[in-house]
């Protein structure tokens, strides 16, 4: 047996004007994710439990069956593992976002969480520089991918109040700064980046070819290092995770899966489709399980374009979901679980914690079909089937639990 869990971050969405009612699920030209829609077990899945926030670390966690509620200790630290950075006991670390502050005349705005999605190399010369001139500080500073990077505070304050930058696009970012015990080491810590970055030759190099510079350092999703059991332990599968992005790549290093870099994968619309497809049925010759996550709609969301979103949605099912269901045949018996993680609605730009549509389907289902049945969020809701417990999900991918309920 096969398995291969296939994920659209932050495609689910809601209803939009420009749409004429319909989410871009809904608008969008999905017809491999439809066919599995009217095929296999459908319906919504809550991967947020209540009381957590919406962010890709607590969604992915659940997707991957681990609840949060007992391996969720922050979002950095499980970057970190993605980097190579070992955290001590008392090592706290901080997702460092390299970010566009514009000032005017009035207060501060997140002009842009990203820099301008800033170039993983432009980015590496912020970030060895910050280290240069900040490590005094009793931090260091580690470069990671884009514009995503990872800050270390030895005895470290963990539990200070801190927001996503990804959350506040365009607001004044008076009050979402760093809040709580350890808050003052945060702000002064930001302040400090705003000297080392000013004139910094990437900016200015930036600046002169039209591109946003990077103007200051956000830090936020801070946490220890987990403890968790990995999937062989779990399961008894060997496995395999391909992304772009640190955090899923951390989150399959501490579940013991194989990381698999694959050439021109970028975490946005201009990602490698084609060759994180090959790559993962290459995987599967060797390994009983893979995941794909692919950050497109995600990012789209977050930038607020309905045009990015479209395409990133429909390159997902065209050159993810299709040659992953035409591919995987060749093997017999399989399992494949396609979802979002979280929606990514573009009129917040932010996550939400409502349910998202899942389909899980096996080769066996092939016969089966549906009428009529779209890979959307309001037929997955039509379905009754609501999915809150991320361990009987994964137990139901492994076979390992008969029927989903969970409603």
């Amino acid at each position: 047996m096969k398995y291969i869990i296939l994920i659209g971050d932050g495609m689910a969405d809601n209803p939009m004007k420009e749409l004429g009612g319909k989410t871009p699920l809904e608008f969008a030209d999905t017809p491999n994710m439809d066919r599995l829609a009217g095929r296999g077990k459908f319906g919504l899945f809550a991967t947020v439990p209540p009381g957590y926030s919406p962010g890709s670390d607590v969604a992915n966690l659940s997707v991957l069956g681990y609840d949060p509620k007992k391996y969720y200790t922050g979002r950095a630290p499980l970057e970190a593992a993605s980097i190579g950075v070992k955290l001590n006991a008392t090592d706290v670390a901080f997702r460092c976002n390299l970010v566009t502050l514009s000032t005017g005349n009035g207060p501060s705005v997140m002009a842009d969480y990203s820099s301008g999605h800033i170039s993983t190399e432009e980015a590496r010369a912020i970030v060895l520089d910050l280290d240069k001139a900040l490590s005094k500080e009793g931090v260091r500073f580690y470069p990671g991918t884009s514009y995503r990077h990872l800050m270390v505070w030895k005895d470290g304050h963990k539990d200070v109040k801190t927001t996503p930058p990804h959350d506040i696009s365009d607001k004044a970012i008076d009050g979402h700064l760093p809040k709580g015990e350890g808050a003052d080491k945060l702000k002064k810590l930001m302040e400090l980046s705003w000297g080392v970055m000013l004139d910094h030759p990437v900016n200015r190099l930036r600046a002169a070819s039209g591109k946003k510079p990077a103007t200051s350092i956000w830090l936020w999703g801070q946490g220890v290092a987990p403890a968790m059991p990995t999937m062989k332990e779990r399961f008894g599968v060997d496995g395999a995770i391909i992304s772009a992005v640190d955090l899923m790549k951390g989150i399959g290093i501490y579940a013991g899966l194989e990381v698999l870099k694959v050439p021109g994968a970028t975490g946005y619309i201009d990602t490698n489709y084609k060759g994180k497809t090959e790559y993962a049925l290459a995987a599967l010759e060797k390994k009983d399980f893979v995941c794909v996550h692919v950050e497109a709609p995600d990012e789209a969301g977050h930038n607020g374009s309905l045009k990015d979103k479209l395409k990133a949605i429909e390159d997902f099912d065209k050159l993810v979901v299709g040659p992953i269901l035409k591919g995987i045949e060749k093997f017999g018996e399989y399992r494949v679980l396609v979802l979002p993680d979280h929606p990514t609605p573009l009129a917040l730009k932010t996550h939400t914690g409502d349910p998202v549509p899942f389909v899980l389907f096996s080769g066996s289902d092939a016969s089966k079909k549906r009428a009529g049945a779209m890979f959307t969020e309001r037929h997955a809701s039509a379905t009754g089937v609501l999915v809150k417990d991320c361990t009987l999900m994964i137990e139901e991918f492994f076979g390992k639990h008969e029927e989903l309920s969970g409603v």
